[in-house]
């Protein structure tokens, strides 16, 4: 899978043959139709429907998913949606308030908050301190953990967030840049 902050700058730089292999680290990607289309739930009852470019290797015949930093895969909500209970779990709320705040299935939160190992908050945590460091060191020095590495992680991938709009001028929400620098794993993979 290939993380892209939009569906339409994939579309771009595929289209101009920039997009490069993961897997053999040389080989140019095309474009190989599309996956299968999803309607994804976002804030306040919307929806967005989604149908994701597949991409194949000219040198190693792997294919590859395109997913805008936007969605999560496997998950029938935006990365949004879900950082804002990842948001909620760290500021102390469980998984019944952030179900009832948010208007998800109570199954549905309380499986989001079982998949956050505290090895996965690390690789949050080092996701954020990698962008951050490349953006602002100074703003990285003063963020300091103060117990919850939830809280921290998120901490971090936010002033990230915020360094590279303010520095860069994107226009992307925040959760979408975080989604980006997370590859798409907000949350731990299954199993």
């Amino acid at each position: 899978m290939i993380v892209a902050r939009t569906g339409e700058l994939a579309e771009e730089l595929l289209a101009a043959g920039e997009l490069r292999c993961p897997l053999c680290r040389d080989g140019q990607l095309s474009s190989w139709g599309y996956g299968r289309r999803r309607t994804v739930r976002d804030h306040d009852d919307a929806t967005i429907t989604v149908r994701p470019r597949r991409t194949r290797c000219r040198s190693c015949s792997a294919t590859h998913i395109v997913m805008p930093a936007a969605l999560q895969p496997r998950h029938a909500d935006t990365t949004a949606v879900i950082g804002t209970a990842l948001l909620h779990r760290a500021n102390g709320l469980g998984h019944r308030s952030i179900s009832a705040t948010m208007g998800r299935p109570l199954s549905t939160v309380r499986r989001w908050l079982r998949r956050l190992p505290p090895a996965h908050m690390d690789r949050l945590a080092r996701a954020g301190t990698e962008q951050l460091l490349a953006l602002d060191p100074d703003t990285f020095t003063t963020l300091r953990y103060q117990g919850n590495m939830l809280h921290h992680a998120l901490s971090l991938l936010a002033a990230a967030a915020y360094w590279d709009h303010h520095r860069y001028g994107l226009d992307e929400a925040p959760w979408t840049l975080i989604g980006m620098y997370t590859r798409g794993r907000l949350l731990a993979p299954p199993g």
